[in-house]
């Protein structure tokens, strides 16, 4: 009978670890398949298969195991394995998937922390990355901050195809990066920021993160009419920090502002900024020494220019309580991650993940060491020749199955990524059609409460609301398409009600999306922190194209204060 001439057919998968010393050889999985043919001839390299002999000769000894591909038998066995029996059939690829998942659950992580560990052992002169801690922050209760750098913007701007700079740098840099934990929340604190260390001798500062600013800059001791206190003794330059009006970041910074004034007889370099959220800066610029520790744990210092703000106004009064200024991580060519790519210490890759745990933090990082290997999907960016935002072409939002409109009707639109902005904002159309979609909570039992100011809607339960999970059965996901009209090809960001929703003070659940008619031209979605949280986002400037996963977006204790030895007990 068939079964009886059939081969046992086993199938075999071998797990080995890379050996503790040197972690970065990664794991091997190898498949084995063998059996107990009947006996027959030496099979020579050349023969395509194996031809089954009589049954009465199976008590020979079995031919040696032979791993694939090396193995001229393996074409027969898997043939003969599909004749077999369903269970043979089963387990033979159970164990297969079994490994398969195995490798797939645990390869991202892994992956990321050899990547953050494996130039340990490399000379001091090579270029590195950096990561940055993200620490709480005590702000204006429900503050709605939205520091999107605002420059000379023209209504329904057309994306460019190509920005032919590269990697946003005149050096080619080597394979690498820097980590640094971030803390803040997007309720009630509003912020995320992280510690940099400037000066000499050098002195900590908190920086607010922000993707959606070009320049970076702290509060300084100036004369001032309108100035922030600051968390920390106010930076004081001296006259030779100070950036000549000839410097060619000056002209970058000032092409931008709002009058757009160069003027080159001044011996100093003034710059303003106006933001989204009608705060502004005016001060000048400095240069300075930057003192970063790389991800080998060793130090590294080198001057970069940053604003010395005397005048603030808006919002930024508030928030400059608790921090000393902006971290500007944009595209533009003053940004921090520009600087330190044209240096040739980092490769121009920008990446934050912020915690969607009620503790908030999280952590960004400056280099591309800490992109994950998987599970990324990757958008191209989208430019203009007036704004260095990071930003990307919409195809179409759906709040549940129903499809939201957008420059009254469903078409291609444009996306900025904005860290700087606690809430996310929806061009008028769509928001609109979000909040007559969201009526339908009504009927579940929540009520609109226009007392509630915290946000401009709000709804109240019958039962006492701690947390978001509580309601969130109430709402559903919002899903961003982008990249092809047909939804299976289609690059997908989606938004669960955590993702949208804040409890407010009074207990009550409130909407985390707001009109963003007025916010840069109008018609753009702008993501902010609270549709960020539970993301590792990356923009790489190399490439040009931003990416996401979901993450885990918590950093161990031990690794910062190893890596990180001035960040205080406190802070981690």
């Amino acid at each position: 009978m068939e079964d009886d001439e059939s081969p046992q057919i086993k199938g075999v998968v071998i797990i080995s670890l890379p050996p503790p010393d040197n972690p970065s050889l990664g794991k091997t999985i190898t498949a084995f398949t063998f059996s107990n043919p009947s006996p027959q001839p030496s099979i020579q390299p050349h023969q395509h298969q194996s031809q089954p002999t009589h049954p009465n000769a199976q008590h020979n000894t079995d031919p040696p195991l032979q791993s694939y591909p090396s193995n001229p038998q393996l074409s027969f066995s898997f043939r003969r394995l599909f004749h077999s029996t369903p269970v043979k059939l089963f387990s033979f690829f159970g164990i297969l998937l079994f490994a398969l998942f195995l490798y797939g659950s645990v390869s991202s992580t892994t992956t990321v922390e050899l990547r953050g560990r494996n130039n340990d052992d490399d000379d001091d002169d090579k270029a590195t990355s950096f990561l940055f801690p993200l620490f709480p922050k005590f702000g204006v209760l429900g503050q709605k901050d939205l520091k999107l750098q605002l420059g000379k913007l023209s209504q329904k701007e057309k994306f460019l195809t190509h920005r032919d700079d590269g990697d946003g740098s005149g050096v080619v840099a080597v394979d690498s990066s820097s980590v640094f934990p971030v803390s803040g929340n997007v309720y009630p604190d509003g912020l995320y920021f992280t510690i940099l260390r400037v000066g000499n001798p050098p002195k900590s500062y908190f920086l607010d993160v922000d993707t959606g600013s070009d320049l970076t800059w702290m509060q300084c001791d100036a004369p001032c009419i309108s100035c922030g206190k600051g968390a920390h003794v106010l930076y004081k330059p001296t006259r030779s920090n100070v950036v000549s009006s000839v410097d060619a970041l000056c002209l970058d910074v000032q092409k931008n502002q709002k009058n757009g004034h160069h003027d080159e007889s001044l011996l100093q370099c003034d710059y303003e900024i106006q933001y989204a959220d009608h705060s502004s800066s005016l001060g000048v610029l400095v240069r300075d020494e930057l003192h970063l520790v790389t991800t080998n744990g060793s130090k590294t210092k080198l001057n970069v220019v940053f604003g010395c703000g005397y005048d603030q106004a808006g919002l930024l009064l508030n928030t400059l309580g608790k921090t000393d200024g902006i971290m500007g991580l944009s595209r533009a060519k003053v940004s921090l991650p520009y600087q330190l790519a044209s240096k040739g210490l980092i490769k121009n890759v920008v990446g934050h993940c912020l915690s969607n745990d009620g503790a908030g933090g999280g952590y960004m990082f400056l280099g591309d060491d800490f992109v994950p290997y998987w599970g990324m999907n990757w958008v191209p960016m989208a430019y203009t020749l007036t704004t260095d935002l990071y930003q990307t072409e919409i195809l179409g939002i759906n709040y549940g199955n129903r499809q939201l409109r957008f420059d009254g009707q469903s078409k291609v639109g444009k996306m900025v990524f904005d860290s700087g902005s606690s809430y996310t904002y929806f061009p008028k159309e769509a928001y609109l059609d979000l909040v007559a979609s969201l009526n339908e909570v009504s009927g579940l039992g929540l009520v609109q409460d226009d007392s509630d100011t915290t946000l401009p809607i709000c709804w109240q339960a019958n039962f006492p609301i701690k947390s978001v999970k509580d309601v969130k059965d109430y709402f559903k996901t919002l899903t961003l398409r982008f990249g092809s009209k047909w939804w299976i090809l289609s690059t997908l960001f989606q938004i669960s009600p955590e993702g949208y929703l804040i409890i407010s003070n009074k207990g009550h659940v409130c909407l985390g999306i707001l009109d963003g008619s007025n916010v840069n031209d109008g018609s753009s979605i702008i993501l902010g922190d609270i549709s960020l949280r539970g993301y590792s986002v990356v923009y790489d400037n190399v490439k040009q194209k931003i990416g996401w996963k979901r993450a885990d977006c918590g950093m161990p204790s031990r690794r910062l204060r190893k890596k990180n030895n001035f960040i205080p007990d406190s802070m981690l």
